[in-house]
């Protein structure tokens, strides 16, 4: 594995571990008691953005995976980065009530659709002109 491919790897599984702890905080702020998934707004905020967020990751790893094993490694890296900072900008969106989160919905979609479709061509390539 390439190690820029791996750094936002880890990146990603630091953002998952984040908007977990963002949940834990907010379950102690607003007194929901787990297995609740229902609260005031706050908590319900960070529920769904930690929820939206493994949604996402759950394609996009395997996305950035198959990029980089059948692509370039390098460019499967910066759509990665481009799809963590998109995913960050998304948490910060979605947490404060006034924020707009469908700019950075779009640029993560965008960055998993570039993954998968570098992914498919060098599948292609690997299967039928390798």
């Amino acid at each position: 594995m390439h190690p820029l491919v791996a750094l936002v790897t880890v990146l990603t599984v630091l953002l998952l571990m984040t908007t977990m702890a963002l949940v834990g905080r907010a379950r102690g702020r607003h007194g929901v008691k787990a297995p609740a998934t229902q609260g005031p707004e706050g908590f319900e905020r960070a529920f769904r953005v930690q929820m939206n967020t493994q949604e996402s990751a759950l394609m996009f790893l395997p996305a950035l995976w198959a990029a980089a094993a059948f692509g370039l490694p390098w460019l499967s890296a910066a759509f990665g980065a481009a799809w963590l900072v998109a995913r960050v900008w998304y948490v910060v969106a979605y947490l404060d009530p006034a924020g707009n989160r469908g700019p950075a919905f779009a640029l993560s979609a965008l960055a998993i659709l570039a993954l998968v479709v570098q992914a498919l061509w060098g599948l292609a390539w690997a299967l039928f002109l390798g």
